[in-house]
């Protein structure tokens, strides 16, 4: 047993026969197979001999493919798989359903989505969709469920990513997406460890700050991984967060300048999570690559100072080679103790026998037959997604009577998309949100879109309310600012030349205000008397919410967050 780290507790739960074939390994891997553990590169490769190449260059302990085509994926996790002595953790970032490992698995939902629903068995049902779909190319690692409470609206990272803003509610539905995902053997990085969605800023962009009190933390984020640590979750991911209260809590003396994000605080991992918390698992930083994570120090001192202050994995690199000599030179001159880095690999590979994944090497299992592809993106997943959809969408506000809408009643449509206006190619969600088009003709309905790329002047300028009543008789707004990373805010963001696409006329003309995304738009358009939350811009959400404009199925979602965001007005 290394140091007073006992791999035969929860989460590991490892017999003493296992635990000894732990150790045995560790005892004899040299130094560079350590240090090769302790990171998980993202990999873009897809051509084997270079894969092959890669894993015995760098012997990495895990790797992470973004979202590509099933059989892609499926072939390359194979070729670095059949490639590594020790078997890797194959991540992804299973969030919302398959989709986020392949790129034709299945959006089943935002977490916000299934917290809409107000029954858990959704947050079960994206566990396995996730878990399932995963599985059948490989991957074996999460990093979800989200364990974050969205307490702040203006945070523009988390937002329809968490089930809600309530503790308990966040925990029930955390407890069965894992059981979900761990019923096809994926194991789970839960995240975002202190606690993201405090303040209204990004770690991607810097770090960021979780403010509360040690009682106000102990209430809400410290009730939930509480709850998550108890469960026997293996891995936590930490994020590039600062928790000032708890570093004072364990260090009284440290200087303000001398706090910092939680992946290179000892306080906050060896104080907060490990001695309070009880967490005995194997920790993960949130990606490195962030300047959350670059801002507090050079990054040749910061990859190792990560390791020393206690996580266990590097996740992603700038420059691989810089990082592993970085470490390397760490150790030599005595910045990171070997002890360090032997508790380190000792969790990784007591995770990855907690997981079966050297029996499942010996068998040849790690990355199953092509017959088990046939569940991506399959019929029952696809029932199941319809089902949840329908169950979440929120009418948050109604106040005109407009709803249920008809051609006989509001035949002309103008309708106004709301997004990013970034140019390129259209993405999936943007299409699936773009068929609203569509699917409102099919209903009758004469569908105008207004374009922003070509304002009429002549409207924007000259025209009054005759005028626009001579054109249309409703608008629609779909609105699509994605939950994405990098983003500083995810706020309506109307034209710059007279804000001409806002609905200044809704006096006059009713509209409809659906948020595919963010739930908190009514803080932008409170004036707005119709409104409804959909959470998630996929195509069976986009349908569920046709059905119920039109009066064919009945709204039945309830918010989990405050939609009128506390401001006065916004509810009126």
């Amino acid at each position: 047993m290394i140091a007073d780290i006992d791999i035969t507790k929860k989460p590991f739960n490892l017999t003493a026969g296992q635990a000894e074939k732990v150790e045995e390994r560790l005892s004899a891997m040299n130094t560079e197979e350590k240090v090769g553990q302790v990171f998980c590169p993202i990999v873009n490769d897809f051509e084997e001999d270079k894969l092959s190449a890669f894993a015995g260059k760098y012997m990495p302990g895990g790797i992470m493919y973004r979202p590509g085509p099933s059989k892609e994926i499926r072939k390359a996790i194979g070729a670095l798989q059949e490639a590594s002595p020790i078997p890797l953790l194959t991540a992804a970032n299973l969030e919302s359903g398959g989709n986020g490992i392949v790129s034709d698995g299945t959006y089943y939902a935002r977490p916000m989505e299934v917290g809409a629903t107000g029954d858990t068995k959704y947050a079960y049902r994206l566990g396995v969709i996730s878990g399932r779909e995963a599985a059948a190319v490989g991957c074996n690692w999460s990093f979800a469920p989200i364990c974050d409470p969205d307490i702040n609206f203006k945070n523009p990272i988390i937002n329809v990513r968490s089930f809600g803003r309530n503790p308990d509610r966040v925990i029930a539905n955390v407890k069965e997406q894992l059981k979900g995902l761990s019923e096809y053997g994926i194991a789970a990085a839960a995240k975002h460890f202190p606690g993201d969605g405090v303040d209204d800023r990004d770690q991607h962009l810097l770090p960021s700050v979780n403010t509360l009190s040690v009682e106000e933390y102990d209430g809400t984020y410290g009730k939930i991984w509480k709850e998550v640590i108890e469960s026997g979750v293996l891995s936590i991911m930490v994020g590039h967060i600062l928790q000032p209260a708890y570093t004072r809590y364990f260090n009284p003396e440290i200087k303000d300048q001398d706090i910092r994000p939680a992946t290179l605080s000892p306080e906050i991992l060896q104080g907060l999570l490990r001695k309070k918390l009880g967490f005995n698992g194997m920790i993960v930083t949130d990606a490195t690559p962030m300047i959350g994570f670059n801002a507090v120090l050079p990054r040749k001192q910061a990859v190792p100072a990560a390791i020393a202050s206690g996580c266990d994995m590097i996740l992603f690199n700038k420059n691989i080679d810089e990082d592993y000599e970085a470490v390397h030179e760490a150790l030599e001159n005595g910045t990171l103790a070997m002890e360090r880095l032997d508790e380190a690999v000792y969790r990784i590979l007591a995770m990855k026998e907690a997981m079966g994944l050297f029996e499942k090497k010996e068998e040849g299992t790690l990355v199953p037959g092509p017959e088990d592809m046939d569940v991506i993106s399959c019929k029952e997943h696809r029932e199941w997604t319809r089902e949840c959809a329908d169950q979440a969408v929120t009418l948050v506000k109604s106040k005109e009577n407009i709803l249920p809408i008809s051609p006989e009643k509001t035949r002309r449509v103008r309708l106004y998309y709301m997004e990013d206006r970034t140019g390129g190619a259209m993405t999936d969600a943007e299409s699936a949100v773009h068929s609203l088009q569509v699917l409102l003709e099919k209903e009758g309905f004469e569908v105008t879109v207004y374009d922003q790329n070509k304002p009429d002047f002549h409207e924007m300028f000259e025209e009054g309310v005759s005028d626009l009543k001579a054109k249309f008789d409703l608008a629609i707004y779909a609105a699509n600012y994605d939950t994405a990373s990098n983003h500083v805010v995810r706020r309506v963001d109307f034209m710059p030349l007279m804000a001409a696409d806002a609905p200044w006329f809704l006096n006059d003309i009713p509209a409809i205000f659906i948020s595919f995304a963010n739930p908190y738009h009514l803080y932008d358009v409170p004036m707005v008397k119709t409104y409804i939350n959909a959470y998630t811009p996929n195509a069976e959400t986009v349908e569920a919410v046709v059905e119920k404009l039109v009066g064919r199925s009945e709204f039945k979602g309830v918010s989990p967050v405050d939609p009128f965001c506390g401001t006065f007005g916004t509810d009126l």
